[in-house]
């Protein structure tokens, strides 16, 4: 196999009119979703560029996905531009592609056109399909063709376009729905927005197996009442979530309201789960499967994984695991020497494999920091990923994960892990989550929690755990944590909303 389009080809000519899609009131059956894409890949085509980008700017919906499709039908790749992002961000990501065009939904039209020149509503592509064209476009595709591009937040200011292929993707989905047995009999509930690598694992995990997949609007996480109503009226079997998104049905106790009573499959990344929300669902749902999966965008989702067992005791973090098949997932030190098992010592994660993505779209310089060749090897070219995050092995062979080499801070002279304070935050009984950030500028330590305690009380029960150099200076007991479009805690945020004032 050579391209994703496979997958959804397969599918529907096996699936046929049974339902593939649902988006609140709409679906669509699997043939209807590839003739819309095959339509909006005939049009797309037409206006030529085969191997350049197509900026798709709208939330999530089955004409959403239909388009991504329809791009890579004419031969092209896709990027979702989330219309809640700022208009600068959007302008910079454009300015990056220089993709000439880009296709909206109707309702983000005008500020399409505040964009680009030559914008293209998604109505105004689905016209007839040209077969012959497609399939002259198809002779042509390579495994190692552009599939997507996500945009992530560059060092620099100006946003970094990872740009994954059909392999990568590929040879990632083969393996994940093998391992956690995906199959057409699941229903996928997808909860990240599309310009978040997660979503990636519910689209390909469904058009490759047949599973269907409910798109869950973004307005749902505003009211989790409502969103296990959702889980439960679909017969949701499977979640493959951001830990925010579990966080918020367990923080506000949705799960003894209304049990989703065919959810057998609970898949988390994206920051470290707090213990007690993981018991939590692992309570509500003790024959589910859980698993703690971690990986960067730039190795395509997911590079490790962990599947919870239920006898055993995680006292400190669950792990983050070994290796997916076929990558190599390995820790180096400050002096680019590989870490054994045997070590105690913290290095940097690096992935090697045929997930890695092909780097950072028109960037040069920062792909040739982040992608580089493997310090072990001389010998011949060896690409490998510098995640930039820290782990190390624990008694069990597995990796477990440190936080990023840049929350580790420098304060009162010490060097200190934010992760670790963190931890120690949460394990409080009456905390729910917890954030520690640092403001260099001020110098401060920062612990930002939700739960019932006063702040005041939480420095005398940290002595018990933490050195005082580890105990933030402030502590600020606020409602709810702002999230970044990721979905992750968005920790700028939280010293602009709360940093500087009780609450």
């Amino acid at each position: 196999m050579k391209n994703v389009l496979e997958y959804l080809e397969n599918t529907a000519d096996r699936k046929k009119d049974e339902t593939a899609v649902i988006f609140e009131d709409e679906t669509a059956s699997w043939q209807e979703v590839l003739r819309r894409s095959k339509q909006m890949g005939t049009s797309i085509a037409r206006l030529g560029n085969r191997g350049k980008p197509v900026a798709v700017l709208a939330e999530k919906s089955i004409d959403t996905l239909c388009v991504f499709f329809g791009a890579v039908y004419a031969g092209r790749f896709y990027i979702l531009l989330n219309p809640q992002l700022p208009v600068e961000r959007l302008k910079s990501i454009i300015d990056t592609l220089k993709c000439g065009c880009l296709v909206s939904a109707e309702s983000n039209i005008e500020l399409g056109k505040s964009l680009c020149e030559n914008v293209y509503s998604f109505e105004s592509l689905k016209n007839d399909i040209d077969e012959e064209l497609l399939n002259a476009i198809r002779s042509k595709a390579i495994d190692s063709d552009p599939l997507y591009a996500l945009f992530t937040s560059g060092s620099t200011g100006v946003p970094k376009g990872v740009l994954v292929s059909h392999r990568n993707v590929i040879d990632f989905m083969d393996c994940f729905t093998e391992t956690f047995n995906i199959n057409e009999n699941d229903v996928i509930a997808n909860q990240a927005p599309f310009d978040f690598d997660v979503s990636v694992k519910d689209i390909y995990s469904s058009i490759k197996t047949g599973a269907k997949i409910v798109l869950l609007p973004r307005a749902l996480f505003s009211n989790p009442v409502s969103l296990t109503e959702c889980l439960w009226k679909n017969k949701v079997t499977t979640l493959i979530w951001a830990v925010s998104a579990l966080c918020l049905i367990t923080t506000f106790h949705c799960l003894q309201y209304k049990r989703p009573e065919h959810i057998r499959k609970i898949m988390f990344s994206g920051e470290v789960m707090p213990l007690k929300h993981l018991k939590e669902w692992m309570e509500c749902y003790p024959e589910g499967m859980f698993v703690n999966l971690y990986g960067p965008t730039e190795i395509t989702c997911n590079c490790t994984y962990h599947i919870i067992d239920k006898e055993r005791e995680y006292q400190g973090a669950v792990p983050i695991g070994r290796a997916f098949e076929n990558r190599e997932v390995f820790l180096l030190n400050g002096k680019n020497e590989l870490l054994t098992e045997e070590s105690s010592e913290t290095g940097e994660i690096c992935v090697r494999g045929a997930s890695v993505a092909l780097g950072y779209f028109n960037n040069p310089e920062q792909t040739g920091k982040a992608f580089v060749q493997n310090p072990l090897n001389s010998m011949y070219p060896d690409i490998i990923y510098r995640t930039g995050d820290l782990g190390r092995y624990n008694s069990e062979g597995e990796i477990v994960f440190c936080g990023r080499k840049d929350f580790q801070i420098k304060y009162m002279g010490h060097r200190i892990e934010l992760e670790e304070i963190e931890k120690a935050v949460t394990d409080v009984k009456e905390v729910t989550r917890a954030c520690c950030v640092f403001d260099e500028k001020r110098s401060k330590l920062y612990g930002f929690y939700t739960g019932s305690i006063e702040a005041g009380e939480l420095p005398e029960i940290l002595r018990q755990k933490l050195p005082v150099y580890m105990i933030p200076s402030v502590f600020r007991q606020i409602e709810e944590f702002p999230l970044n479009k990721n979905g992750k805690t968005d920790r700028k945020q939280l010293i602009e909303l709360y940093g500087g004032r009780r609450r």
